[in-house]
């Protein structure tokens, strides 16, 4: 069995305040090499702070995160957001696309921040949006596409720095059933023709369902559902 390429180890999270409110009370959860993971969970029982102590973006309380058998915790501030970079995508409900620029440009821009020659960086984010059914929309403004199609414009971004595993926090929240469906499948074709690991926070137990793992985040702990 391959090493997981994101890992976490008795994870708690609490916020304080006046009274404060525990989250993450012991979770543990490995993520490895191609999988699709779904989690689910009533509103409020901290899905999306599972996944932003995974991915760097928020620190625990206690417990460590571990990005292929690295800890976060031993990283300075500087190589945390390096192999952030290098290691994980993100995905949110809102596809974030910048309007003045095109569709491949979008999907282009994390590799024009490397500093990538430009055209080999239009290149690369042109072959995953062909992958992904978009083609033919590659001059196209986030203003001219739809729902779906910006949406599966947000997974090429993601997918185009070549991460290990990509974070998505409730992606098709904003779309309905059957482009929610379109999107799901560009993304299983995306992370079997990279070997990218998936781990999607949702409320569509549809979606969830066609996932190789679903977890239940309840009382702080993750339960196989």
């Amino acid at each position: 069995m391959s090493e997981p390429v994101v890992s976490c180890r008795d994870l708690h999270k609490t916020y304080q305040g006046p009274a404060p409110v525990p989250v993450l009370q012991g979770v543990n959860f490995d993520v490895r090499a191609g999988e699709r993971i779904a989690i689910v969970g009533r509103s409020g029982s901290g899905k999306s702070t599972l996944l932003h102590v995974l991915g760097g973006l928020d620190a625990p309380t206690s417990g460590t995160v571990l990005v292929q058998g690295k800890p976060f915790s031993s990283m300075s501030e500087a190589e945390r957001g390096r192999v952030r970079n290098a290691t994980l995508g993100f995905v949110y409900q809102f596809h974030h696309l910048l309007p003045e620029f095109t569709a491949v440009e979008n999907v282009a821009m994390p590799l024009f921040i490397r500093r990538m020659d430009r055209d080999e960086a239009k290149a690369r984010a042109a072959k995953i949006l062909g992958e992904i059914g978009l083609g033919a929309r590659l001059e196209h403004q986030p203003g001219e596409l739809s729902g779906g199609e910006r949406q599966r414009c947000a997974f090429a971004r993601a997918l185009v720095t070549e991460p290990a595993c990509v974070l998505a926090d409730e992606p098709t929240g904003n779309l309905d059933l059957h482009t929610a469906d379109e999107v799901f499948d560009a993304m299983v074709r995306l992370s079997a023709s990279h070997g990218t690991a998936f781990v999607i926070v949702t409320h569509d137990n549809d979606l969830a369902a066609r996932a190789q793992r679903i977890y239940e985040l309840r009382d702080g702990v993750l339960h196989p559902a």
